[in-house]
């Protein structure tokens, strides 16, 4: 990471002064940033200084008001109708060729300029740079029989085998140069690295140093040198050791200045040897250099070749002639810094820049400059070009090198034809690259992507970016690991390290049984490891875990059979080698008989977890990695939302049940006889018929003991000693009648004619199907398969009629007005979105889990009633429809994960948040929308989300959240996800509950419940042990006839209802609407102030008489008594939680 998980939580955005926390880039770059506009507008003191200014800056200029929203600015006549100089239009003709628009331009170039070393930083490197080359020139020259002359200071070499021929003796370094990209000057902040490069004399070296690591150890033994040298250095504030990319043949010595100058830079010394010491063909990838005997102590008439090994040593060699070759390159470039550093920051965010194997700063400048040398860039790009390209060319399939293929997985050879740069990067890695930059291209050429926040300032870390992430721990088990995989060889050339000679083939394995069911499988790159000088060097063991991460190919993944090839194929042996004794000869319906695997499942979210059996299975049969050894970071979070008995299921199949039962009442309700008039359309508008329904409704089979009926036999009451029935949700069903001339024009009379459709529709059900309804003149409730469906006729002109008015002069207008909106809320656009979510949900296997999740999550912490169900289920379908820089999630934890990141990082108060559902909007009518955004920010609502149905208004936001509310529900999501995040980095096992368990700090009172009247209970967060009879009992419900049961009764919610009505100029309350038993309040301070004394303002209020004024203040005891009479039977206790509230 490049700023930690607190600075990052801290970094606020200067406009929307909401926790930013989505990139692990540097705080000013996110300010200036973050939005695309901050790039053009300027703020009022650059406006006065402008003005004032002799040669004022003929461009477009903005305001930020107190509330940090952006406005235009009006221009003088003048100023606006100036003619554009040459220069101003080579750039305006430069930004509409190369960019989408000239913001990316700008966006790139303050991203330079931020990344860029300062001048003082500069001063600081050099004067450090300078002093410690300084101090190097005085090694004291010493010959040496053992180690015992290194007090206080280790070697940092694993010796493995324990001794080496040689001799070794100390002496000044031959030469001290600068290498790497400081002197190029493509370094980039915040962690800004110096490489020094220490030229071992010519005298300590032997030319048969090459075999057997006698130069790595005297490589080493110098570096230990220099060391104990410098620790006695004033002008040297700490010193470490680490490696080059994780290779322990390559140690490295750390240091940094005292002080508070010890962030700003690392200066890492490497040893080299001298120019040319040994000849590079004698590190062929074919050759050997480590010898059987010497490794293993067994002769070996045949040596295998190290090409690992050789790389490694070669690579010493090198580093002064890459240099000169990058400077020329880089001299013909103008742009090339700005390039590569461009490219340094695309891999920082991707986490590719660092560890073994990985794609570093330096090969991305050897890339840049092989592009350039080859013609496969210009000179003349600009840095945006030259990224591009570079992505580009990492893209395509690059041309084979027969014999450094033979060798190594990747291959990228320098300029002096023998050293493979990538050497250490398995073809995991490399894929990885190549998805990514793929990815990148593609949302790069989509106007209506910002690429630039996308692509440089969002960090991908594996939780958020792969579906199904799995932990190998405990890594000592690799040993047996290439053992069983006959890794000798490999051992031997990667001198002993286990890890990473069997990565590949355990990946590979994995690839092989995984198939079809993943499109991309990675694994993090082992960090470098970084210990004091005065301690032993980490052994292989202590790594911390390897991470494997996995994009699912949803279309496959969760197949329960793996198919094989027929009995009598010559590849039947090798699928049986592959899967085991779990291979069988199935015979299958079309008649073949073939090898196959069956994984045993019974829900959806059981199949979930049928990668996890395929990987610990091979690893178990091929590597002999115990299932002890595998941590499985998924389905952690489904307690929350697990269904069904002993919650074995996350609602998947009772959804589907529900749907299964909407579509047959459909069709019935379709071929009713004898209605007045037909029916034009039948649709769902509930949570449930589009799969977001956090707990959707289970058909239930009543328990008739439990009840009383009513004196009309149709419907049941509970008895007063039971408990709260189960709460039955009714499922809304919008049905659309034709129109006729037969339909009143009075919204009265309307309402009257769909009363009596209700009646009519109640006989035609029950004569025609038998099902026990109840109409009423707003519904029909219809009781089957053990659901409640909630039919509500609707009338299209009904809306309209609403809002018909006549003037005093007879005339006929048209005015909007609360009754119609929430009609046509309820008709057309909640019937609209289950259908068009519905859709999406068959199109992304897991939309539904992940939208019950993130409603879950927004009940917890009392934020549901805020942001409404419809928006939340929108928020989660963006990550679907527009997932940049990500694909779309296939697992319901890392679309979770994407949802409280998008919550906590957007910037709502200057952005608005398109929904392009179906695709129908433009580019165009994005941007159009984006500027009325802008241009009537104020009157718009706090959280405004654009659907292509819904453009100007946000009808799902417009009453709700509050800015206030806003705000906490960013605060909460930013620190909820931090937790989550670490929790499931960490390997172990965690309470993952602990996110979704709200802070009850910061309110007034606390209403606790008596659990025994809340419906909802067995659904809270903590679930009691043993719960309560709601009137239920198993068994399979009847399809029709019955009872009536008790309907949408939640006691908890018609208590809220209430206090809200008699309260809520004094309040807010809070509670979580799926088993809480806790309802919080929050007092409103301005109600405490005193008022003026009026008979009409003194509901729950006391006089107070102050200097013969009366007062009014609230009565706070009168309304905590009140809170405890209205709640009488459901109210167990009070909590007063402050202490200038207590009664």
């Amino acid at each position: 990471m490049l700023i930690s998980a607190v600075e990052q939580r801290n970094t606020h955005c200067k406009l929307c002064k909401n926790a930013c926390g989505d990139t692990k880039l540097w705080p000013c770059t996110k300010k200036a940033l973050g939005n695309s506009q901050k790039a053009v507008f300027e703020t009022e003191n650059e406006k006065k200084s402008a003005k004032q200014s002799k040669d004022s800056k003929r461009k477009a200029k903005g305001t930020v008001s107190d509330g940090g929203v952006l406005r235009p600015v009006k221009l003088s006549k003048k100023e606006l109708y100036k003619a554009p100089t040459v220069e101003e239009l080579n750039q305006l003709k430069e930004a509409e060729n190369l960019f989408h628009c000239s913001i990316l331009k700008m966006q790139m170039e303050e991203l330079l300029k931020e990344v860029a070393l300062s001048e003082h930083r500069k001063k600081l490197v050099d004067s450090f740079v300078q002093q410690i080359t300084d101090f190097l020139q005085c090694v004291p020259e010493s010959e040496l029989d053992d180690i015992s002359w290194l007090s206080g200071v280790e070697v940092p070499f694993l010796l493995v085998p324990s001794t080496a021929k040689g001799k070794f003796h100390m002496e000044p370094p031959a030469s001290i140069n600068l290498v790497g990209s400081y002197p190029l000057g493509t370094g980039i902040k915040p962690k800004v690295s110096v490489d020094l490069a220490v030229t071992i004399p010519a005298s300590i070296l032997h030319p048969m140093d090459a075999i057997n690591q006698r130069y790595s150890r005297k490589r080493a033994l110098y570096l230990a040198g220099l060391a104990r040298h410098l620790s006695f250095a004033k002008c040297v504030g700490s010193l470490h050791y680490s490696c080059l990319h994780g290779n322990r043949l390559r140690p490295i010595l750390l240091l940094k200045p005292p002080g508070n100058d010890s962030s700003k830079v690392t200066l890492r010394i490497h040893a080299i040897p001298p120019p040319d010491f040994l000849k590079p063909s004698r590190f062929h990838p074919q050759k050997n250099n480590i010898r059987t005997e010497w490794f293993t102590g067994v002769a070996n008439t045949s040596e295998p070749p190290t090409p690992h090994y050789n790389s490694t040593v070669l690579g010493d060699h090198l580093p002064l002639s890459h240099l000169q070759f990058l400077s020329a390159i880089s001299a013909q470039c103008p742009a090339f810094g700005e390039g590569v550093a461009l490219l340094k920051v695309w891999l920082r965010q991707r986490e590719l820049d660092q560890g073994a194997g990985c794609f570093c700063g330096f090969h991305a400048s050897m890339l840049m400059a092989y592009l350039l040398s080859t013609h496969k860039v210009g000179k003349t790009m600009n840095p945006y070009q030259l990224l591009r390209n570079a992505l580009n060319f990492l893209d395509s399939k690059a041309p084979s090198l027969p014999e450094f293929h033979a060798a190594f997985s990747v291959v990228f050879v320098d300029p002096s034809g023998h050293l493979n740069l990538l050497a250490d990067m398995t073809a995991f890695t490399y894929k990885w690259i190549q998805h990514e930059a793929s990815l990148s291209l593609t949302f790069w050429d989509d106007p209506t992507v910002d690429g630039f926040q996308a692509l440089l300032m969002t960090p991908k870390s594996m939780l958020r970016t792969y579906d199904n992430v799995f932990k190998l721990v405990n890594l000592v088990k690799l040993q047996t690991s290439c053992k069983k995989l006959l890794l000798l060889n490999e051992l031997m050339d990667h001198s002993g390290n286990y890890v990473l000679t069997a990565l590949p083939f355990v990946l590979s394995l994995l690839q092989r049984g995984l198939g079809e069911r993943i499109h991309l499988l990675v694994h993090s790159l082992p960090q470098d490891p970084e210990w004091p000088v005065d301690s032993a060097p980490p052994k292989h063991k202590d790594q911390p875990p390897l991470s494997i991460g996995l994009l699912l190919n949803l279309e496959h993944a969760l197949s329960v059979l793996e198919r094989g090839p027929p009995a009598d194929n010559p590849k039947a042996a090798e699928f049986r080698q592959l899967w085991g004794s779990r291979s069988q000869l199935r015979r299958f319906q079309d008649g073949a008989i073939t090898e196959a695997v069956l994984w045993s499942s019974n829900s959806i979210s059981q199949r979930r977890f049928i990668v996890l059996k395929i990987i610990t299975h091979l690893l178990e049969l091929h590597a002999d990695i115990p299932n002890s050894c595998i941590m499985f970071v998924g389905g952690q979070l489904d307690v929350v939302i697990g269904c069904g008995i002993q919650n074995h299921t996350t609602g998947e199949e009772e959804s589907l049940e529900v749907v299964q039962s909407y579509d047959d009442l459909s069709k019935k309700l379709w071929h009713l006889k004898d209605l007045p008039l037909s029916i034009t359309s039948v649709q769902g508008a509930h949570q449930a018929l589009r799969y977001t329904q956090v707990f959707p409704p289970v058909p239930v089979r009543l328990d008739y003991s439990f009840f009383d009926k009513k004196k009309n036999h149709l419907g049941l009451v509970p008895k007063e000693d039971q408990p709260c029935p189960c709460y039955i949700a009714p499922i809304k069903v919008i049905v659309h009648m034709e129109g006729s001339g037969k339909w009143p024009s009075e919204p009265k009379a309307i309402r009257h004619v769909k009363a009596a459709f209700h009646i009519c529709l109640r006989e035609l059900l029950c004569k025609q199907h038998n099902y026990r309804c109840h109409a009423t003149p707003g519904y029909l409730d219809v009781w089957k398969d053990g659901l409640v469906f909630r039919i509500q006729v609707a009338y299209h002109r009904e809306p309209q009629i609403l809002r018909e008015s006549l003037t005093p002069e007879g005339m006929l207008i048209y005015r909007d007005n609360a009754e119609a909106q929430a009609l046509e809320l309820e008709t057309l656009h909640k019937p609209f979105l289950t259908s068009t979510l519905h859709g999406l949900q068959q199109q992304y296997g897991c939309f539904g889990v992940v939208c019950r999740l993130a409603k879950r999550w927004l009940a917890s912490q009392f934020l549901l009633e805020d942001i409404r169900e419809e928006a939340a289920d929108l928020l989660v379908a963006s990550l679907f429809l527009h997932p940049a820089p990500f694909t779309p999630p296939s697992s319901p934890q890392v679309g979770f994960l994407r949802f409280l990141h998008l919550l906590s990082t957007f910037d709502w108060k200057n952005n608005p948040l398109i929904v392009n559902l179906n695709g129908k909007l433009t580019a165009v009518e994005q941007t159009d929308i984006k500027n009325d955004f802008v241009a009537s920010r104020e009157s718009l609502p706090t959280m405004f989300i654009v659907t292509p149905s819904d453009k100007k208004v946000s009808v799902w936001t417009k009453e709700a959240p509050s800015v206030q509310m806003l705000q906490r529900a960013i605060m909460l999501a930013a620190e909820s996800l931090r937790v989550l995040e670490t929790q499931l980095d960490s390997g172990e096992k965690q309470d993952m509950r602990v996110a979704f368990r709200p802070p009850l700090e910061a309110y007034d009172v606390l209403i606790h419940l008596d659990s025994k009247q809340v419906p909802l209970l067995a659904k809270a967060v903590d679930p009691p042990v043993n719960t309560f009879r709601r009137g239920t009992h198993g068994g399979q419900p009847f399809a029709s006839g019955g009872a009536l049961p008790v309907i949408d009764y939640d006691p908890v919610r018609l208590y809220m209802s209430e206090l809200r009505e008699a309260f809520g100029d004094l309040a807010l309350f809070f509670y979580d609407l799926y088993g809480g038993t806790v309802i919080a309040v929050l007092w409103k301070p301005t109600a405490f102030e005193p008022k003026p004394f009026k008979t009409s303002l003194m509901n729950a209020r006391r006089v107070e008489v102050n200097d013969d004024v009366a007062t009014t203040v609230p009565n706070v005891e009168a309304i905590l008594q009140d809170f405890r009479i209205i709640g009488e039977g459901l109210v167990k206790r009070l909590e007063l939680r402050t202490e200038k509230w207590v009664v």
